[in-house]
C-alpha cells in the first residue's frame, strides 16, 4: 500500500458537518431530544439493509419515513408532517465542526486531492462546505446516490476510485465511523479514522491507518509518515 495517499475522500455526515444541533430541533416540535441520536441510528440501518437486499434508496426518502414513524406516539407542538419538514429542513442547514475550515485548507495546501463520499446527497454536502467557506478545496462532491450501494458497500468506494481515475490504494479515507473505515479498509483504500469523541475502536473492524481527534491534525501525521 502506497504511503502517502494522493486523494482524501471526506465522508460527510458528522464527520464535516456538526450534528449536535439535531436534538434542539427535536425539541423545538415538542420531541425528546434525545430521539435525534434514535433517529439517524434508524436511517443508516435501513439503508445498509436496503443495501445488503440489493436496493438504493435516498438518504431523504429514507430520513422522512424514518421520522414519521418516530414520531408517530410522539406529542408534538405542530402537525406531524409539519414537523418532519423542520426537521429535515434544519437537517440541511447543519454547520461543519470546527475544525473542519483549517484542517481542509491545511491538506489542500499540502497538495493532496479532496472530494467527499457521502450517504446523502450532493447538493446537502454542497451546502455545507459553501456555508463553511471551502466548497472551492474539493474537486469533487459524490454521493452513494450515484453509486451501485451504500457505504460501507465495496460498490461505494470503488464508485468513488472509479471516477477518480485512482486506484484504491492511492486514496484514503476520511471518517468518524468505524464502519465507514472498515467497510473502505475492505475495498482497499488507505484510511484515517476521526476520533473526535475520544471512544475506543471496535476490535471486529479493520483498524485504521492512521488516528487523529482534530482533523488540523491530518496533514502533519501524513507528512510524518512520509518522512
Amino acid at each position: 500500500m502506497s504511503t502517502s495517499p494522493s486523494t482524501i475522500v471526506f465522508d460527510v455526515n458528522e464527520t464535516l458537518s456538526d450534528m449536535s444541533p439535531l436534538a434542539g430541533l427535536f425539541e423545538e416540535v415538542g420531541a425528546p431530544g434525545a430521539l435525534a441520536e434514535l433517529w439517524f441510528t434508524t436511517l443508516l440501518r435501513d439503508g445498509f439493509a436496503l443495501t445488503a437486499a440489493g436496493d438504493n434508496v435516498g438518504f431523504s426518502e429514507l430520513g422522512t419515513d424514518a421520522l414519521h414513524r418516530l414520531l408517530t406516539s410522539v406529542d408534538l407542538d405542530r402537525d406531524r408532517s409539519q414537523a418532519v419538514e423542520h426537521i429535515m429542513a434544519g437537517m440541511a442547514s447543519l454547520r461543519v465542526h470546527p475544525d473542519v475550515p483549517e484542517g481542509v485548507r491545511g491538506l489542500c495546501q499540502a497538495g493532496y486531492r479532496l472530494i467527499t463520499l457521502s450517504n446523502g446527497s450532493t447538493a446537502i454536502a454542497e451546502s455545507l462546505l459553501e456555508r463553511a467557506g471551502i466548497g472551492d478545496s474539493f474537486l469533487s462532491l459524490l454521493s452513494v446516490e450515484d453509486a451501485p450501494a451504500w457505504k460501507p458497500a465495496a460498490a461505494a468506494y470503488h464508485y468513488a476510485v472509479l471516477t477518480c481515475s485512482a486506484e484504491p490504494s492511492e486514496m484514503m479515507l476520511v471518517a468518524v465511523h468505524p464502519w465507514d473505515i472498515h467497510g473502505a479498509a475492505r475495498a482497499g483504500l488507505q484510511t484515517a479514522w476521526l476520533n473526535r469523541s475520544g471512544a475506543s475502536y471496535p476490535n471486529c473492524f479493520s483498524p485504521p491507518d492512521n488516528t487523529v481527534t482534530d482533523l488540523t491534525d491530518l496533514s502533519s501525521v501524513l507528512a510524518a509518515r512520509v518522512a
